[in-house]
């Protein structure tokens, strides 16, 4: 009884092992040094059969970049042959089984020479993509297919290329059309008139014995280079020995044009009212903005009669704070000969100091004190003396600096 159920059991158990047996029997003919890049350990040998050899295609226009930190293989990847999976040369020096796909030389690549001092193999280079020592400070403008332009060009006294004088909108609009709006928006960016009024002086003065006023102001029309300017100043007393209110009064019709971005040309008439008899006078004179920020005015005068006078002033404006600000200001007065009518002497006839101090409540709005000194000298000091004026006066002035 014993011996038939320990028959059974065995076959019960070679039945169950079966299926195991029947699994690992087509596994042990496998073939695995035929899968790319799969290298059997030594000491075990397969039949290996022949792969078909695939056509790596080589990019030829990817920039090369260096190639990371490779982590320690794992143990089981130790017997791996790179060298066999297409496109992956191995490093070391052992030859490729026949069976490998090609190996990928980055040296064959065009211009890619990764190597320090060693030569690109023969072929086409591509451009500016040799990275080896040789070449360093190598000169771009030599490369085929590189302009060099701007500071990247050499030092030279080449003439400058001429800036471009076409418009795209040329092409598609009639000629006529473009010149019109052309000369419009030429007109816009700079050819429109422009027109200012400005009171540089004009204040009350407080003397001793009599008060007096003074002005001292022009206003022009125009545009950046001509313009059409008037001029006026005078001064008078309140209360005078001769009973008149006004001493001095004159007015100018200038054509003005510019000769220099900060220089005026100026030419036209000048008309005195005061003193009596009245003179007009022809006008050329230059005015400007001279180094150093000085407003400064020179003008020679020829009256009707052959007089010939000439005058120069000049101020600055010095800034104590951006509201605050000081200004000296010069005039002189001069004759070729002497005027008996209009109590004019040869020389210079008199002369201008004054000092204010003004205060910019806002741009165009500035009033101001200060001090004046005015002095009659040579021949015209004799007429005034001879007439029983004063020769000098010094004022206090309050007054106001205005433009609009």
């Amino acid at each position: 009884m014993i011996r038939p159920f320990a028959l059974l059991c065995a076959g019960t158990a070679i039945l169950l092992a079966s299926p195991a047996l029947a699994q690992d029997r087509p596994m042990q003919g496998m073939d695995h040094s035929s899968m790319p890049g799969m290298k059997m350990p030594a000491g075990q040998t397969a039949a290996k059969k022949p792969a078909k050899k695939t056509k790596v295609p080589v990019r030829r226009k990817t920039p090369p970049r260096a190639a990371p930190a490779k982590p320690a293989m794992a143990p089981d990847m130790q017997g791996m042959d790179h060298s066999a999976m297409p496109g992956m040369a191995s490093p070391q020096s052992t030859p490729v089984e026949k069976n490998a796909g090609p190996a990928m030389d980055h040296g064959a690549m065009p211009g890619m020479d990764m190597s320090n001092g060693a030569k690109t193999p023969p072929g086409p280079a591509m451009p500016g993509m040799d990275m080896s020592d040789e070449h360093a400070g190598h000169d771009m403008s030599t490369m085929p297919g590189i302009q060099m332009t701007g500071t990247a060009l050499p030092a030279g006294n080449a003439p400058a290329p001429k800036p471009p004088t076409d418009r795209y909108a040329d092409r598609q609009f009639p000629a006529a059309e473009m010149a019109r709006s052309h000369m419009e928006m030429m007109r816009e960016q700079g050819g429109l008139p422009f027109y200012q009024i400005m009171f540089n002086v004009a204040e009350y003065q407080f003397r001793k014995g009599q008060d007096g006023y003074r002005w001292d102001g022009e206003a022009w029309y125009g545009g950046d280079v001509n313009r059409l300017t008037l001029k006026s100043e005078g001064e008078g007393v309140l209360g005078g020995r001769s009973g008149s209110f006004m001493e001095t009064a004159e007015v100018q019709a200038l054509y003005s044009r510019a000769i220099d971005p900060y220089w005026n040309l100026q030419a036209g008439i000048r008309y005195d009212f005061k003193p009596n008899p009245s003179r007009a006078y022809a006008t050329v004179s230059i005015e400007g903005l001279a180094p150093y920020w000085f407003e400064t005015e020179a003008a020679v005068f020829l009256s009707n009669k052959g007089e010939l006078l000439g005058r120069i002033e000049g101020y600055y404006d010095q800034r104590i704070t951006q509201r605050l600000i000081l200004q000296p200001r010069v005039e002189l007065n001069l004759s070729a000969q002497d005027v008996p009518e209009t109590r004019i002497g040869a020389g210079i006839s008199n002369a201008e100091f004054g000092l204010r101090l003004r205060y910019e409540i806002d741009r165009q709005f500035a009033p101001y004190i200060g001090i004046s000194y005015d002095r009659r000298l040579g021949r015209t000091a004799d007429f005034a003396r001879m007439d029983g004026d004063s020769v000098q006066a010094t004022s206090f002035v309050v007054g106001l600096r205005t433009w609009f």
